[in-house]
């Protein structure tokens, strides 16, 4: 072949080479750059039970909390919390809203025409969910009958069969808040921004549970407690801690972990040696 015709050739291959070569390093650019990002964390709460795992929002769950917490201080059977739950998921999906059914209000969806208190005081989350407990407990045999037969009574509804299919979601999530279901309760939260406060830790728990007691310091707030009470604590915790900014709940063999020291989120539940006769919840106390 002609030697001018050779390189030719060779100069030729080599430039179709190195478009090729290009052109592949800008399919693979092109690729990384509009490959999407990771999925947006799922953020929420879910008790888990012999019947499977239910879901509720961050906010529904504070409130489901609360509303437990109220029958334990008053010495109420793990019932009247599913009861209650039960009832508040149906009446207004567990958030204290200000509107309803002609005057109906607030998480029981109570109406100041029929006595229940002024609107205000409906209004008021531990108001409302003790002026529901207050009825329940006179309803004979309440703790056996039917949620429908049970809330009905309470509530005088237009439909008292919807009750019943909240039950299930209802007694997972009291289960789990009364701490008879130990580490049954988990939330995947975004990463904790902001300090925590153990008093305000404390405070919340007083306000559902009555007579806490604990001791603080910069980070931390530890209660002496054993059995049901000690997990009816740790969960409540877990149950605030997105409002509360805790970043870790540790009783009897488990640790619940917000998030891992690289950053990640919804570690949840882990083994650990952590007491039996203590509940230890710590806060986020930025750059310490």
């Amino acid at each position: 072949m002609n030697p001018h015709r050779l390189r030719a050739a060779l100069i030729w291959l080599l430039s179709i080479g190195v478009v090729i070569v290009l052109v592949v390093a800008a399919v693979l650019w092109a690729v990384s750059f509009f490959k999407p990002g990771p999925a947006p964390l799922s953020v929420g709460c879910t008790a888990s039970s012999a019947g499977g795992s239910y879901p509720l929002a961050v906010d529904q769950t504070q409130n489901a909390a609360l509303i437990t917490a109220i029958s334990v201080r008053r010495g109420l059977p793990a019932r009247a919390a599913s009861i209650g739950l039960a009832v508040a998921l149906q009446e207004s999906k567990l958030r204290n809203i200000t509107h309803g059914d002609l005057d109906s209000l607030g998480l029981f969806q109570q109406r100041p025409s029929q006595d229940w208190g002024t609107a205000e005081e409906i209004l008021d989350p531990v108001y409302s969910t003790n002026a529901f407990f207050n009825v329940l407990v006179t309803v004979r045999g309440y703790e056996t009958l039917p949620i429908t037969e049970a809330a009905q009574k309470v509530q005088r509804s237009a439909y008292p069969e919807a009750y019943a299919q909240r039950e299930p979601q209802g007694r997972a999530f009291a289960s789990a808040l009364t701490g008879l279901s130990p580490a049954a309760l988990d939330c995947t939260l975004n990463p904790v921004s902001g300090t925590g406060d153990p008093a305000a830790v404390l405070s919340g728990l007083q306000l559902g549970f009555g007579s806490v007691q604990g001791t603080s310091d910069t980070d931390s707030l530890t209660i002496g407690a054993s059995g049901t009470a000690g997990w009816s604590y740790a969960q409540w915790a877990v149950a605030n801690a997105a409002a509360l900014k805790i970043t870790s709940v540790t009783f009897a063999g488990k640790s619940w972990i917000r998030a891992d020291v690289d950053g990640g989120v919804n570690k949840g539940w882990q083994v650990s040696d952590a007491p039996s006769d203590q509940v230890r919840i710590t806060v986020s106390v930025p750059n310490q």
